[in-house]
């Protein structure tokens, strides 16, 4: 059952609260003023679930993919799977905003169990700072 739309706006700002906290922000506050943007200090936090030129990067960063399916069970439906998190796109005014929140959702949840993780060496963290696997070689013939 889908929810209103202020209530869905809500829940998006308190998913990039979560989120920014996670991330090591402090002060988050939002202004009466610019509802809908979260502020730490006097910048401006990214609007991770409602702008891909804000979640994007996170995927980028942290190395996540998202798999598409139809569930053909009771719930049925279209959905997206992001590591252990599946949303369904009935849930979400559009199906980018369902993956946004869905990437989101899904960040928090590696983000808090990350300790879990650690213990078998699997710390979520950024890609730039995740331990190389192995060297790439050019293709025979390329110049780049």
């Amino acid at each position: 059952m889908r929810m209103s739309d202020q209530e869905y706006f809500r829940s998006c700002i308190a998913k990039e609260r979560h989120l920014a906290h996670l991330l090591g922000h402090q002060q988050i506050e939002e202004c009466y003023e610019s509802a809908g943007t979260l502020w730490d200090k006097a910048q401006a936090l990214p609007q991770w679930t409602r702008d891909w030129r804000a979640c994007g990067p996170l995927m980028t960063e942290y190395g996540i993919t998202v798999t598409y399916g139809h569930d053909s069970g009771p719930t049925g439906g279209p959905f997206a799977r992001i590591g252990d998190t599946l949303v369904h796109f009935a849930d979400h005014p559009t199906r980018d905003r369902a993956v946004m929140y869905g990437i989101v959702k899904a960040l928090i949840f590696q983000l808090e169990h990350g300790a879990l993780a650690g213990a078998k060496g699997n710390a979520v963290r950024p890609m730039a700072q995740a331990p190389a696997a192995g060297r790439l070689t050019a293709a025979p013939g390329d110049r780049s």
